[in-house]
């Protein structure tokens, strides 16, 4: 397998290619902290579900392992609870996991490809929207192209070496399991190649095979311990998630359904989470090559961990639903790829359009996260308008909450909507949570818990004498009202998020909490 390192990669690191790589990191790491402190964006209803989480330091939480939780909690311990610092992480993670990515292209195929790889990591718009928010992708990738790196190490180190560079893969795919479970997609990758290379299958003694799979367990069992305390919560969440084959309101024994719009749909995803020229140079040139048995060692390699998410992924977007960024795992492994193969045909013109392309959108975000009117201009409000007016929202319900407090107490605030119950979490915590005042809880609209906050703080009768109920899904208003004997001053109010939209919102006061049958099938209110 092509390198041009010395054993110990002194040669390497002293190279031209890894002086450039960090002079890029440090600058666009620098620009997106920058941008990061400056942004008029709010927190995204989710971002604020994780630093609800972080509040309360565990081994797992309901939808996703522990890990974005805890950097959360380190982050907003260094410098307060303000959006930066709750989003910090993100662009830090990033920039480690370029900096992986120049080590394991180095390690493969030479520094220059290393350089080219962090590069087009580093400008693909999935990471450039990646790195301004804080979600489980950033940790996830992370360490995934930590875990790259010491694969390429443990492909091409001396036999002596190997035992150090497969502790590095266990470690780092453990923790990466700890930020999200698409992590597993690395281990059926490894697998993938084993089947695939001899030469890799060779390199694979016990301890080192023993040594991988306990780092990788050790680092996993908390998180396993939790979800079998908590009945499999994260787990079976995540089953959920796709759903398979099953509308909504579909009970679980219903046939899988093939639809390939779905699988179509999820390809032409991928050209904007990747890049267009990138991810036309990966299925293209990866089609050719293999039809001409023109791939190299390395090239198999990494074809083997960028194959399982997409094809998998592909499957469950034919078979039901697939959100964009579900086959992020590919995308560490893919642009170290797309920068060999661009590279060794001697695209230089391909390669210089590829990052042009990829610097013009990162330059058109990052000015339109800076500025909320210059996102107006561009005509970007649509995409920011979930970053915008959770503050104001919050606060007029919590103004009201202070309203109904003086006219007769309030024994809760409850809210229909889990992103708006985040939201509120977040930005009334300096309103909320003092004593005597009415705790924030959800309305549970089905007979099971759906999410974080109807499990941890359900709206229960216990706290239903006089509650304020605060909605933002039209179509549970009558269910709502259902639920209490009476009802009182019920208000419609509208949150202006740019000058085109609105966030409606309504609000009543409800006595006797009393709710409804669930349907036994569904778990659905039973229509009144």
């Amino acid at each position: 397998m092509a390198q041009t390192t010395t054993p110990d990669g002194t040669a390497a690191a002293l190279g031209v290619p890894l002086r450039l790589t960090l002079a890029f990191i440090a600058g666009l790491t620098v620009l997106r902290l920058a941008v990061l402190f400056h942004t008029p964006l709010e927190l995204y209803p989710d971002e604020a579900q994780y630093w609800l989480w972080s509040r309360e330091l565990a081994f797992g939480y309901f939808s996703k392992p522990p890990m974005i939780a805890w950097l959360i909690r380190a982050t907003t311990a260094l410098g307060g609870e303000a959006e930066p610092w709750v989003r910090l992480s993100a662009p830090l993670c990033h920039a480690v996991a370029a900096l992986a990515l120049q080590r394991a292209g180095t390690r493969l195929y030479g520094g220059w490809t290393g350089f080219w790889a962090a590069v087009v990591y580093s400008l693909a718009p999935g990471v450039q929207l990646s790195a301004g928010v804080v979600s489980t992708d950033a940790p996830l990738l992370a360490f995934l192209s930590l875990g790259l790196w010491a694969y390429a190490g443990f492909v091409t180190a001396p036999a002596q070496e190997r035992l150090r560079w497969a502790a590095g893969i266990g470690l780092s795919v453990g923790l990466a399991v700890l930020a999200k479970y698409a992590a597993f997609y690395f281990v059926l990758g490894l697998i993938l190649h084993a089947l695939w290379s001899r030469e890799a299958r060779a390199r694979w003694g016990w301890r080192e095979l023993a040594l991988t799979i306990g780092l990788i367990l050790a680092c996993l069992a908390p998180n396993l311990a939790w979800n079998v305390s908590h009945g499999f919560e994260t787990i079976a969440h995540t089953a959920a998630n796709a759903n398979l084959g099953r509308a909504e309101d579909a009970p679980p024994a219903s046939a899988l359904a093939f639809d390939p719009r779905g699988a179509l749909g999820f390809l032409g995803s991928q050209f904007g989470v990747f890049g267009p020229i990138s991810f036309a140079v990966l299925v293209g040139g990866g089609a050719v090559l293999a039809y001409r048995r023109r791939l190299e060692p390395a090239d198999k390699l990494l074809l083997s961990l960028t194959l399982p998410p997409l094809l998998i992924i592909l499957a469950v977007a034919a078979l039901s639903r697939a959100n964009a960024n579900w086959a992020g795992a590919a995308y560490s492994p893919a642009s170290v790829l797309v920068a060999a193969w661009l590279l060794r045909w001697r695209a230089n013109r391909t390669l210089a359009t590829l990052v042009s392309i990829k610097a013009l959108i990162g330059a058109v975000f990052l000015t339109a996260a800076a500025s909320s009117g210059m996102a107006d201009r561009l005509g970007l409000s649509n995409a920011f308008k979930r970053a915008r007016g959770w503050a104001s929202s919050t606060d007029a319900a919590l103004d009201r909450a202070g309203e109904e407090r003086l006219k007769g107490g309030l024994t809760a605030i409850a809210v229909d909507d889990r992103f708006l119950f985040n939201a509120m979490a977040y930005y009334g915590r300096d309103r909320l949570g003092h004593p005597g005042d009415p705790p924030l809880v959800m309305w549970v609209r089905q007979s099971k818990a759906q999410n974080q906050a109807e499990t941890s703080n359900p709206l229960t009768p216990a706290l239903g004498a006089r509650v304020l109920m605060v909605g933002m899904v039209p179509d549970f208003l009558k269910e709502e009202k259902a639920d209490f004997p009476a009802i009182r001053d019920e208000e419609f109010l509208r949150i202006r998020l740019d000058p085109k939209r609105v966030r409606e919102m309504r609000l009543f006061v409800g006595l006797g909490f009393k709710p409804q049958p669930r349907d036994p099938r569904t778990g659905k209110p039973v229509a009144p």
